[in-house]
């Protein structure tokens, strides 16, 4: 993998002091060139499980104001993606969205569904900026996989990033249902490396991305997974890196 350009499609920055240094040394160790990264921390795991379960909305909020501070600081390894409660955020995004690089929505955490005005709102101003819109599906009324696939049908400009191969790592029939959409690509964290693989063959290598998941994954055993997966040195530059760096905009690529 060391002479493959990875980009980590998405990690996370916590609140913690030097969670900055963390990650940037994370990736050094594993090889890692450059993260997109959103806050994180927002809700402990044993409450982000329940909300998974069982529903309900997290009011904390997301600092993405600290999150931009850290990616400015970091020489252009870490780029900040936007994390917006479409209950509050809509105006906080529309505002600073030119100073993002793409949009993260949570049903977990915040509690909506897809087909919230809001959302919509929200995908309007992604389309503006052409972002790209990172969203995780449960197993809820308007937060499955058919709930995305009815979004972004609506917002044919926009690429929605199907965090984690889809709801619970094995959706297999979930990869089959957006395989006719374009604008929809997959993104490899936490998954299963039978759907990675299931993901290259069925949407093609050109819509999965690599991500970690960073600090809840190590990025090694990610990047294990997507070794294992076999590719082809070109499959795997796109995967590795390179869809990436096309979805956020890096013309210049992902080692400059």
């Amino acid at each position: 993998m060391s002479a493959v350009a990875v980009l980590d499609f998405h990690a996370r920055l916590g609140p913690a002091p030097g969670a900055t240094a963390t990650l940037l040394a994370a990736m050094d160790g594993a090889g890692i060139g450059r993260a997109a990264v959103c806050a994180g921390g927002l809700v402990g795991l044993d409450q982000l499980s329940r909300l998974v379960v069982d529903g309900g909305r997290a009011e904390a909020g997301a600092d993405n104001e600290a999150v931009h501070r850290a990616c400015a600081g970091s020489g252009g390894r870490l780029l900040p993606f936007f994390f917006a409660d479409p209950a509050r955020d809509v105006d906080a995004y529309a505002a600073a969205a030119t100073r993002f690089r793409g949009l993260e929505l949570s049903p977990a955490v915040h509690g909506f569904r897809f087909d919230d005005p809001a959302v919509a709102t929200l995908a309007e101003i992604a389309t503006t900026v052409r972002h790209p819109v990172y969203v995780v599906c449960l197993g809820r009324d308007g937060t499955r996989t058919a709930d995305l696939l009815a979004l972004a049908r609506r917002f044919p400009a926009v690429t929605f990033v199907h965090g984690h191969c889809g709801f619970t790592g094995l959706d297999a029939d979930g990869l089959t249902l957006i395989a006719a959409q374009p604008n929809i690509v997959v993104e490899t964290s936490g998954c299963f490396t039978a759907i990675a693989r299931l993901a290259v063959a069925r949407l093609g290598p050109g819509r999965v991305v690599f991500g970690t998941e960073f600090p809840l994954q190590d990025p090694r055993v990610e990047l294990a997974k997507l070794a294992a997966l076999g590719l082809g040195p070109d499959h795997l530059a796109m995967v590795a890196g390179g869809n990436a760096a096309r979805l956020l905009g890096l013309l210049e690529g992902v080692g400059a």
